[in-house]
């Protein structure tokens, strides 16, 4: 809920306590949990009425949030007992020991059993803590006073104990306001105005009284969570009945249901906007100093007036954002003035024989030459565009036919064969689902290669499946599926088993389309009559009642940004309409231009990079910009195409998939899909490639909370994990932009290392810097890629933002623009605690949240957590002895944190009870290194022993631990040279271990090692990472080299050497400290210098990529130049 949204919930609070509706007060005060009613609670408690206490608390806390909380309740439960047995009512003081106190053995058994044995005695008093009980009202009046103190010391409760100092009647003042200037924009004010109602703007209509009211249209305070009807101000007659809550990106839906028993307020979009402010802006006026009729005072708002926050970003990021959002307005998306029509992949590259009639198509979401097909005659296919192979084929058979259904059995007997209707792969790639004609759902994993796997097969509905996605309820993986039989149901991915049923509409459902909005999960749909509905996961029904355009039948889709919502369909006369919703209102917001009229069949459509949508139609694909209504471009793809041909773009919007009349599929690119396409046209396809990107995951721990799940035909976001210098780092493909050059690579023509010597052969920038030179200590990118933040020896930290304009239209990093060495405009820093320690002898250690809100760091004193907006500290915690060494952020849980100790202990600390939740003991010497697979479940750290130990996260028990193999002579050296570093591959499987003598590959969780590069030339490693694709490892020399790896080999393929970005001092010996990776540009990494200095590196744009991989046909291995010994090479 925005700000906005907020106050003015305190002004409805403020409005309902002054007319009187105290009930409504309380209840309104527990629901938004916004304002907690000490005085309210106080009463409560002094009457006994416990069952209204805990709901009452309910609204701002559980048992088990934390301590504070865990003894709020305790105490409430257990006055109630004693009352009970002072009544000597027994039978009431078993059932409140049964079902109240029950839940807290877990916690403290001795205890439980203690107040378990006050049954047995004649009076509980006669046990020694209970001597002193007085009577009730003087037991509750001491338990209160305790109350209080733990409520407000809980900080779940702060900021909710004090009411705003409001002026009286605020929300009738606003409302004043309002009228007062809506009545001076009246062509014609009367001067006492006759204003009857507050729901349609007031008008004072022409003389003649023609005009009508016009309706509102200005929704100034966004999206309110629950819709219900308003009466006029000053009455007193009851409310009418309001539906149950619906989320706000609902909200506006719910204008104008047919079934809602009465009209809603129209729900702005998340966030605050202004529709009408050009009109007003056009005609200021200024108030009336001449008009007893309409009270009018100043405004006293004008926070209104400011920045609105980014549409549908979630409050976490607002509330503790860095302020590196591009910032974005639901008329258009960010970065959008960098597209044209030649992004279109409009060049055909390839045609590819199917059989049988393409029915649907999807790219893998990390793999983005990997296509999923699924034919009229039941089979599917995986092809590996590049090398125009089909890699995987199943035909349809049923797996177990003796547990299906008899009208199942019946039918197959009858006729074996099956239509897929649906095939879509899972947000991170590792299963895919296929929606057949009769019942049936098939849900594969996918291991790489040819290698699919039978997962779950589920006779999902009576009749035909006729859609199927995937979404993440609950932080659980789930298939959405719809049928014929005019159901929508919700399966659970791991296990198949059925979670919700949805039932409602009267035609069979066409399809589905589930996303999200902040925290509010949904699903729509839409059926065959072309109603559309929308759910929630629970059993309340459909919140949504609405009609199609046209009443067609509707796919719905939104863009990759979850920003904009579209459909596009047919009905029953042949008509075609594609359309973009205003959310906020329930309403066609643009009807695009140039569909065709069909005799059979409905169009097909698809959207990319926030700004194309794309049509099969009358035998082309027709493309719109999604800002304006006429056709933008129309291609043949060079004919041959149906009259509706089935398409799909890939992730990137490089490459788009169209079937043709000739049961086959053309692969069309744009100019960076053309580049990628040579470029795997130029190697051998090995099954194996994808296979290692591709590892089979553990079933039931399918992608990450924080995975963006895609809608049943929109662009769909494989699982983006948080980096935090080298923990947890599994960023995907998906948002990396392909920068792979043209390489014809004449096969004679012996390879040679890429030596970069001179300045003039990459692009470096050193960022700017005005603070005392320092050794960089910690190197991180922020997760948007805007940024890039330092930790420096002397504790203090440095953040650099790049800003968006005519040369970087990303705003991201970049060697090609200098950035701003950012500060707030308090001008305070981000210094760490450093106690009694020198910082320079302290291992520093840092970790950044997801979203870029806050950095957890330390520097040898407590651990300190920073708002990045404000750089204001916002708690420390965890003083030494013994100090913190490493932090990582648990994946799915940014409450969770692990913390590496000096002490060579890992502590699994939980931020929001201030509390550790275990201690794993293993290593000998401090923890240098700590990294997440949220695949595996599993933790796996490094020690100065040189050794690596790998911990479940489930019960944090140690499954293995390995020493790294160190060469005879090279016995780790102190600290920092002697660190072992660890980072999971994007698969989350493979892991990268660095030390000073080697990098090296393992496989988890066995760390069975598979391959191993040590260095001579180069002298000892300082540190190393994955690029953001995992394709490469970029490894940092003392002697200021940097070498870049091909990653699934550890073969050297370029080298970059001091010369080719620093300036010549041979008085200063300067190398790079650490090395981070842009998380989106695969070729971009940043290096911190002994001196304090930070680079960005990029190769040449005429380059495109560091170097090319040496030949590895015959197991020949690469040539070398002179400066490039040969053992710079695997070992194995």
């Amino acid at each position: 809920m925005t700000s906005l949204s907020r106050e003015l919930v305190f002004l409805i609070l403020q409005f309902l306590d002054e007319e009187k509706f105290k009930e409504t007060v309380h209840k309104l005060e527990q629901e938004s949990g916004f304002f907690f009613n000490m005085r309210y609670f106080e009463e409560l408690v002094t009457n006994g009425e416990w069952d209204e206490v805990e709901k009452y608390l309910s609204g701002f806390t559980k048992v088990d949030d934390n301590r504070y909380s865990m003894k709020i309740f305790f105490e409430i439960r257990k006055q109630k007992y004693l009352e009970a047995l002072d009544k000597r009512d027994r039978a009431k003081g078993v059932d409140i020991l049964v079902k109240d106190l029950k839940v807290f053995a877990a916690f403290n058994e001795d205890l439980f059993k203690e107040i378990t044995q006050l049954l047995t005695l004649e009076n509980f008093r006669d046990n020694e803590q209970l001597s002193k009980y007085g009577d009730t009202k003087s037991a509750r009046g001491v338990m209160l006073a305790e109350l209080k103190k733990l409520i407000e010391a809980n900080p779940l409760f702060r900021e909710k104990l004090q009411f705003p100092s409001l002026k009286n009647s605020r929300l009738r003042t606003l409302i004043n306001q309002s009228l007062n200037w809506q009545h001076q924009l009246c062509k014609n004010p009367r001067p006492n105005p006759d204003i009857k109602t507050l729901f349609v703007d007031h008008s004072c209509g022409q003389p003649n009284g023609a005009r009508a009211p016009s309706p509102v249209t200005n929704s100034l305070m966004g999206a309110v969570p629950k819709a219900g009807g308003f009466p006029p101000l000053g009455a007193h007659g009851p409310f009418q009945p309001a539906p149950s809550a619906i989320p706000t990106s609902l909200a506006g839906w719910m204008a104008n249901p047919s079934p809602v028993p009465h009209p809603s307020p129209s729900a702005g979009p998340i966030g605050l906007t202004a529709a009408n402010n050009a009109a007003i802006l056009k005609r200021p006026r200024t108030p009336p100093t001449n008009n007893p009729a309409i009270d009018y005072q100043t405004a006293d708002s004008d926070h209104v007036l400011k920045r609105t926050r980014p549409f549908g970003i979630s409050d976490e990021v607002n509330n503790l954002q860095v302020n590196m959002l591009p910032l974005t307005y639901s008329s258009q998306s960010h970065g959008q003035s960098s597209y044209s029509s030649d992004d279109l992949p409009k060049t055909v590259m390839m045609t590819l024989s199917q059989g049988s009639t393409v029915k649907s198509m999807d790219f893998h979401p990390v793999q983005q030459i990997l296509l999923l097909v699924g034919t009229n005659m039941g089979d599917v296919m995986v092809w590996e565009v590049g090398s125009r192979e089909r890699i995987a084929l199943r035909s349809f058979k049923v797996w177990d036919l003796g547990a299906c259904s008899m009208p199942l059995q019946a039918s197959l007997a009858n006729d074996y064969t099956a239509s897929v209707n649906r095939v879509m792969w899972s947000p991170d790639g590792t299963l895919f689902g296929v929606a057949y004609s009769k019942h049936i759902v098939h849900i594969y994993s996918y291991h790489g290669g040819n290698d699919l796997q039978n997962h779950l097969e589920i006779e999902a509905h009576v009749g035909s499946v006729n859609d199927l996605a995937f979404s993440y309820p609950n932080k659980q993986l789930c298939v959405v599926t719809c049928g014929e039989d005019r159901v929508i149901k919700v399966w659970d991915a791991v296990t198949g088993a059925k979670q919700h049923t949805f039932e409602g509409h009267e035609a069979p459902v066409y399809s589905v389309c589930p996303h999200h909005k902040e925290n509010i999960q949904f699903i729509f749909s839409t059926a065959t009559d072309g109603k559309i509905k929308a759910w929630l996961y629970d059993n309340m029904g459909s919140r949504v009642d609405y009609d199609a355009p046209g009443h067609s039948s509707t796919t719905m889709a939104y863009s990759a940004d979850g920003m904009r919502l579209f459909s596009c369909g047919t009905n029953k006369e042949g008509d075609s309409f594609l359309v973009e919703w205003n959310e906020s209102e329930g309403a066609v917001k643009r009807t695009y231009n140039g569909l065709g009229k069909r005799s059979v069949g409905v169009v097909q459509f698809d959207n990319t990079k926030n700004r194309f949508l794309a049509a099969g139609d009358e035998f082309m694909i027709k493309f719109w910009d999604m800002d304006n209504i006429n056709v933008l471009t129309s291609i043949d793809a060079e004919g041959g195409l149906p009259v509706s041909p089935c398409i799909r773009f890939n992730k990137e919007g490089i490459l788009l998939a169209v079937s043709t009349n000739d049961n086959g599929i053309k692969i069309l690119a744009n100019a960076d899909g053309i580049r990628l396409l040579r470029t795997v046209e130029n190697r051998t396809f090995d099954a194996s490639r994808v296979a290692s990107v591709m590892k089979a995951p553990i079933l039931g721990t399918f992608g990450s909370t924080n995975v963006s799940v895609g809608t049943s035909i929109g662009d769909r976001a494989a699982p983006v994990a948080a980096m935090v210098g080298m923990n947890n780092d599994s960023r995907s493909l998906v948002d990396v932009k392909p920068r792979v050059a043209d390489e014809m690579v004449d096969k004679s023509r012996v390879w040679k290392l890429t030596e970069i010597n001179e300045q003039s052969q990459c692009r470096s920038l050193r960022l700017p810097d005005n603070f005392s030179p320092m050794r960089v200590s910690r190197l991180i990118y922020t997760n948007s890629g805007f940024a890039i933040l330092a930790l420096a020896a002397n504790a203090v930290h440095k953040l650099w933002k790049w800003q968006r304009n005519d040369q970087n239209m990303t705003g991201k990093a970049t060697a090609s623009v200098v950035p701003q060495l950012w500060q707030p405009s308090s001008g305070i820093l981000m210094t760490n605690d450093i106690s009694d320690t020198n910082p320079e002898d302290a291992v520093p250690c840092f970790a950044l949240s997801k979203n870029d809100s806050y950095v957890m760091s330390a520097s040898g004193g407590k651990i300190s957590l920073f708002n990045m907006m404000t750089f204001k500290t916002m708690t420390t915690f965890m003083p030494p002895p013994p100090a913190a060494t490493f932090l990582a952020f648990h994946p799915q849980d940014n409450n969770i944190i692990a913390i590496g100790m000096e002490d060579s202990s890992i502590q699994i600390y939980n931020v929001r009870v201030d509390e550790v939740k275990t201690k794993l003991k293993g290593h000998q010497k401090r923890i240098t290194g700590l990294a997440f697979s949220h695949v595996l479940k599993v933790l796996v750290s490094s020690g100065a022993d040189s050794q690596l130990c790998v911990w479940s996260t489930d019960g944090w028990e140690k499954q293995t631990s390995k020493f790294l193999q160190i060469p005879n002579g090279q016995a780790s050296a102190p600290a920092p040279l002697g660190d072992t570093r660890v980072q999971f591959h994007q698969d989350q499987i493979h892991l990268l271990a660095v030390h000073e003598t080697q990098i090296a590959l393992y496989e988890a969780p066995k760390l069975d090692c598979q391959k191993q590069w040590m260095p001579q030339a180069s002298g000892p490693i300082t540190n190393a990472t994955y690029s953001c694709d995992s394709q490469s490892i970029y490894v940092s020399f003392e002697n200021g080299s940097v070498a870049i790896l091909t990653a699934s080999t550890l073969r050297l393929r370029c080298r970059i050497n001091p010369t080719a970005y620093l300036p010549p001092n041979p008085s200063l010996k300067v190398y790079p400290l650490v090395i981070a990776a842009h998380p989106s540009e695969p070729n971009q990494f940043a290096l911190g210098l002994t001196d304090g200095g930070v680079h960005v590196l990029e190769p040449l744009d005429s380059e495109g990529r560091w170097g090319s991989p040496p030949p590895t046909e015959n197991g020949a291995g690469p040539s070398t130049t002179s400066g490039a010994t040969g053992s710079e090479q695997p070992v194995r």
